[in-house]
């Protein structure tokens, strides 16, 4: 009971010095500058209301700035987005380690990668990591382990055209309080080509995909018991 309260008092004591952004994107062999064609906000908190529209591609209380870039993808290739505590920090200032969850990612195609808001309909999952009950590993100590690097596969059966891709990481070491977790957001705007057009997915909202409830979400992780599910929509596959 004392070691369970103890490490949720040092979880909490790290939160404002382990926050994150999604700072950059490797596509195609190429890092892009920090904030090229990503909508990052300056400060690096989280979103905790699973309800807001800043729950797409991040926003107010962290106001997003808009880039007027578009990153090259071709479909069947995999991206690295860039996990960064800051917009200056290096890669051993990722998020702090007791920052604990599941990684995922998401696509929706746009007509304007510019200028889509990301809020509403479209969204699919492409990829999750949550935990392993055998590793005792996290979907978030992958990335900060990997020196903030997330690497995404995007599908090959998709329709070439224009997407937000949006790079997510949630971290549970205040969730077992309704609106506890912390989800860590944004989004790149890609041109995707290449893609054979072979199956299309079934598409979610955001806000929507999740629920404050979610056991996902809501849940205990001091100390973690059994399996953990993901929070979302299953990711979606060409096969």
């Amino acid at each position: 009971m004392k070691f369970t309260a103890l490490l949720a008092l040092a979880s909490l004591a790290s939160s404002v010095t382990g926050h994150t952004i999604f700072v950059q994107l490797t596509a195609g062999g190429k890092t892009y500058d920090v904030q090229y064609g990503i909508r990052d906000p300056s400060y690096d908190g989280p979103q905790t209301d699973v309800t807001s529209n800043s729950l797409a591609c991040n926003g107010p209380p962290n106001p997003t700035q808009p880039s007027p870039y578009i990153i090259p993808v071709v479909a069947g290739s995999s991206v690295t987005a860039v996990w960064r505590h800051t917009l200056t920090s290096g890669a051993d200032d990722v998020m702090d380690s007791s920052h604990k969850g599941p990684v995922m990612a998401y696509l929706k195609k746009v007509t304007d990668a510019t200028q889509d808001s990301g809020v509403g309909d479209g969204w699919f999952k492409i990829t999750e990591q949550g935990y392993s009950s055998s590793t005792g590993v996290w979907g978030t100590d992958t990335v900060i382990n990997n020196a903030g690097k997330q690497v995404i596969t995007i599908p090959e059966c998709i329709e070439d055209g224009q997407y937000l891709l949006r790079a997510e990481m949630i971290a549970l070491h205040g969730a077992s309080s309704t609106n506890g977790a912390q989800l860590y957001m944004e989004c790149a705007q890609l041109k995707i080509t290449g893609g054979k057009a072979g199956k299309k997915p079934t598409t979610y909202s955001i806000p929507g995909i999740y629920k404050s409830d979610d056991p996902g979400l809501l849940i205990n992780i001091y100390p973690m018991k059994g399996e953990y599910t993901i929070p979302g929509p299953r990711p979606f596959t060409c096969s």
